[in-house]
């Protein structure tokens, strides 16, 4: 089961990656096929995120980014022992998901754990079932989880247990969701504010323009 802890999750993400977006319609340029899709910017450009990785799915296979972003792909990065943010981001991408499948488009939901101490492949196979029937969970050593998170730009930083409570911590991390597209790779990212609703006609907008 999903196992949550009652303490407020720090935010502090957001200032950690404050410097590197920048949010507004306009900036894009000329030649981006996307550019109609964007509600936001990245500094430097959306070269600047995503690449390759290697990790371990939810049931125990090792992964590359290739084998994971064979489709339309929305990418999380939090732990299953989040008490709120995480479980509520996780369920608007599944929202979103399930918006766009009933549109005839087919996005693939993923959740990467930066916590790889203690979220194993089958906590990680619990919480995505219990998220999304699709929903693909991934994990792996300190130093993989630690790399993917690199090529996405994103941080996590794991809180000092209480003495006594070593398994007992909270994860410091971003909150971002990311759209990523095969043969195109990341094109886009979602704030927490984003509705379901918002997030699948952004979605839907990308898959359009790339097809």
């Amino acid at each position: 089961m999903i196992r949550t802890i009652a303490i407020a999750a720090a935010a502090i993400a957001v200032a950690a990656l404050g410097a590197m977006y920048v949010a507004g319609v306009g900036g894009t340029e000329p030649e981006d096929r996307f550019a109609q899709c964007r509600a936001s910017n990245v500094a430097g450009g959306a070269g600047q995120i995503g690449g390759p990785f290697e990790l371990v799915s939810e049931t125990g296979e090792t992964v590359t980014d290739e084998d994971v972003i064979d489709m339309p792909t929305l990418i999380y990065f939090g732990y299953t022992f989040c008490p709120d943010v995480c479980p509520m981001d996780a369920a608007r991408n599944a929202e979103a998901v399930d918006v766009l499948e009933e549109r005839g488009v087919m996005v693939k939901p993923v959740f990467i754990s930066i916590d790889p101490k203690r979220d194993t492949p089958e906590l990680l196979g619990e919480f995505t079932d219990y998220m999304h029937p699709r929903m693909l969970g991934l994990t792996g050593s300190e130093a993989q989880v630690r790399a993917a998170s690199k090529a996405y730009r994103t941080f996590y930083q794991a809180q000092e247990p209480e003495a006594g409570a070593e398994d007992f911590y909270l994860v410091d991390h971003s909150t971002m969701s990311y759209l990523t597209l095969p043969e195109h790779g990341f094109v886009e990212f979602f704030r927490r504010d984003v509705t379901p609703e918002q997030m699948a006609d952004r979605v839907a907008c990308f898959v359009d323009a790339a097809s």
